[in-house]
């Protein structure tokens, strides 16, 4: 795990579920993690591995251009995203993957993918808590999205594996998006000068 904001939200899902393989969706605090909630998502396992996303940060949308609720999560990936979620959701195991984005104009970005499983109602093929960060910080946030992604390499994380998480600092607000951005046609715009203090709510998805 490479990005603070993997390690972070790895370190926070694996703190609720304790001696458990999953936590409840209900027991995610947005407070709790409202420093990355930005890069953080939720999708829907569905039978046909649509996977739509329930939720999804403002960073998040950003790099792909678009608001992604409702967004086919698989349909980012060139493959393996429907083999990652039946990874995730079968072995009810987290799963860590780098990959690489490529952008409407053609530059690459390296990126970090975490998939967590999530008891909903107690089914465990129903919800996953993910993030999705860039290893360095995309020049055009918003304006040249990230069109395709493909896996490099991932990694099933095992209850019996020992995860050296280190210093656990989540990136400074000042470098997320300012607040909820606003569509303009294929644009997002972010609020300039005032960050956005309230959390985005997680209730109910």
């Amino acid at each position: 795990m490479k990005h603070a904001v993997t390690r972070a939200l790895f370190a926070y899902w694996d703190s609720l579920r304790k001696a458990r393989s999953a936590p409840e969706r209900a027991e995610i605090d947005p407070s709790a993690i409202r420093g990355i909630l930005a890069d953080t998502f939720i999708i829907e396992v569905d039978d046909d591995r649509r996977c739509p996303f329930r939720l999804a940060g403002t960073r998040v949308s950003a790099l792909v251009g678009k608001e992604l609720k409702g967004a086919s999560f698989t349909g980012l990936w060139t493959e393996d995203g429907d083999a990652m979620v039946d990874i995730v959701a079968n072995e009810v195991a987290p799963l860590v993957a780098s990959a690489m984005g490529e952008t409407r104009d053609g530059a690459l970005l390296d990126l970090e993918l975490l998939l967590l499983p999530l008891r909903h109602r107690g089914k465990t093929h129903a919800r996953m808590l993910g993030s999705l960060s860039p290893l360095s910080a995309p020049p055009r946030l918003g304006l040249d999205p990230v069109t395709r992604c493909e896996v490099r390499s991932r990694r099933v994380i095992r209850s019996s594996d020992r995860i050296e998480l280190g210093e656990i600092v989540p990136p400074p607000r000042e470098r997320l998006p300012f607040g909820r951005p606003e569509r303009r046609g294929h644009l997002f715009v972010f609020r300039g000068g005032r960050s956005e203090d309230q959390p985005e709510a997680l209730k109910g998805h």
